[in-house]
């Protein structure tokens, strides 16, 4: 008589964890990384405005790169961070848009929790680095501030992303803090032009969070989520966006001042035509994902751009001076 217990069958229900690395990068968000790499191409360039002709041996490329692996590593660590809190808590149950890995059971919520915290480790590291070099110590208290921003964003008991706070410390962290902070390790101080152009790529940053909310209102509403977006509504979110993705370019004819330029990112306009039309037009759902595509390909264009102006003004000052 055999007295083996069967095997039991598993359940439809019972998670495998089963992500492939094609699953992470989903969960990574590739379509939130020029929110990263804009505001270090826009402060660069801010810097490069100001070094004069002999830019090319004044900047410290060391710096910049630096610079780019912070920003990039904390935007990956508060994607995963996000990934994580809002699984746990049940607010990707009804989801519409990209599958997340905790939600969907495609990964163990230790395991994505750890990827967040092994990327802000990442950024730690890379900013330590930089702050030493450049000799601005105290910038380790403002990237403390950064990281525990990215956890807090959905994250701990009392997150403020579940309190409409988010948009505001996107256009702090990955607006004034990058751009600003970027121009400053380059320089040693920070210039009109760094701090116009970090007002600009913040508010391409918030277009990109709010459309984000904007798409998840009704899921958002229901799990008691309550992002800028649910307090201010469909109709007044949709009109907001067309502010944060349309008020940059009206930054770069300011701009225009130091290095007429910079009227170049005027050339990004389409996209950003584009990139509003679903919110425009009153998409939801689904539809709302084509916008948060565009508008991350509109921030990024501009920011070429704009950054483009920005060195052939410094080039072309060199020229007329020689």
């Amino acid at each position: 008589m055999n007295n083996a217990t069967p095997p039991t069958t598993p359940s439809p229900d019972t998670p495998h964890y089963a992500a492939t690395f094609h699953d992470w990068l989903i969960g990574a968000r590739t379509h939130t990384w020029p929110n990263a790499i804009a505001p270090v191409l826009v402060g660069t360039a801010a810097a490069i405005r100001i070094m004069g002709a002999h830019w090319l041996q004044d900047l410290i490329w060391v710096r910049a790169l630096l610079a780019m692996v912070v920003s990039w590593a904390l935007i990956v660590g508060v994607n995963f961070a996000n990934d994580y809190s809002d699984g746990i808590r049940g607010t990707d149950d009804d989801r519409v848009g990209p599958q997340r890995l905790t939600g969907s059971g495609l990964a163990k919520p230790s395991h994505v929790k750890a990827a967040a915290f092994g990327f802000f480790g990442l950024a730690g590291v890379a900013g330590i680095a930089l702050c030493l070099i450049s000799g601005f110590w105290w910038l380790i208290l403002v990237g403390i501030c950064c990281v525990l921003a990215a956890w807090f964003y959905t994250g701990g008991k009392h997150p403020y992303g579940y309190r409409g706070l988010g948009e505001v410390m996107v256009f702090i962290f990955f607006g004034l803090v990058a751009v600003m902070g970027t121009q400053l390790t380059q320089l040693g101080h920070i210039s009109w032009e760094g701090a116009v152009a970090a007002v600009a790529v913040g508010a391409f940053s918030c277009a990109n969070n709010l459309v984000n909310n904007l798409r998840d209102i009704p899921s958002d509403s229901a799990s008691g989520k309550i992002t800028l977006a649910v307090r201010l509504g469909d109709k007044r979110t949709r009109i907001l966006d067309a502010f944060l993705v349309f008020g940059p370019f009206i930054l770069s004819c300011v701009l225009a001042l130091s290095s007429v330029w910079t009227l170049l990112s005027l050339l990004a306009l389409p996209l950003a035509w584009n990139a509003y039309t679903p919110v425009r037009t009153g998409q939801v759902g689904h539809g709302l994902v084509v916008s948060l595509k565009q508008t991350g390909k509109a921030m990024l264009f501009w920011s070429l751009l704009l950054g483009v102006g920005l060195a052939l003004g410094t080039i072309s000052l060199g020229v007329a001076i020689g």
